[in-house]
């Protein structure tokens, strides 16, 4: 996709801003990434300042797409995982801009967090995703493998209970053997 820049986020007031304002709108929109709705701005605050302090540490990469100064996307990928499972990484919080929708953000962004997840010497990546609207398609057409579902895992945002589905990817010197 043209026009538009990946990189990783730091913490300058202008990106938690914009980091704060894309969760509350994923949040309205009933996207389902742990919060419910509606979501105070405080609440969205002090999640990306946790979240950006934890990349710092070096514990995660949160990810950024932008057309110019906008932030249009974001997805995390986390690496402090327990001292039994250094080979693995985590893909959570993918959330793209309403306007941006369906035009190929949250593929790009997936694909480089499946990037940085090889640098970092990672060959499994998992995942979950709402039953109810999530990016199941998504994950499945990205070739993430669907291990199974959990049944009433988590409210929506709006209310209401959801399962999750859990994914599985091999990447880097282990994608070929499933």
């Amino acid at each position: 996709m043209r026009g538009v820049d990946l990189s990783p986020l730091s913490a300058t007031p202008d990106t938690r801003e914009q980091l704060t304002e894309l969760l509350m709108q994923t949040v309205a929109g009933g996207g389902s990434v742990g919060f419910m709705h509606p979501l105070m701005l405080e609440a969205a605050t002090d999640f990306w300042a946790g979240a950006l302090a934890a990349a710092e540490r070096g514990e995660r990469i949160i990810l950024g797409g932008w057309d110019g100064p906008q932030l249009i996307g974001t997805v995390t990928l986390i690496l402090n995982t327990p001292p039994n499972q250094p080979h693995r990484a985590e893909i959570a919080k993918m959330m793209t801009h309403p306007r941006w929708r369906g035009r190929g953000v949250a593929t790009m962004l997936l694909q480089a967090a499946e990037a940085q997840a090889v640098l970092h010497g990672r060959t499994m990546l998992v995942l979950d995703t709402a039953s109810d609207g999530g990016a199941a398609g998504l994950y499945e057409r990205a070739g993430y493998t669907f291990a199974g579902e959990l049944p009433d895992y988590a409210l929506k945002p709006y209310g209401g209970l959801t399962g999750t589905r859990l994914y599985w990817k091999r990447i880097g010197d282990e994608a070929g053997k499933n």
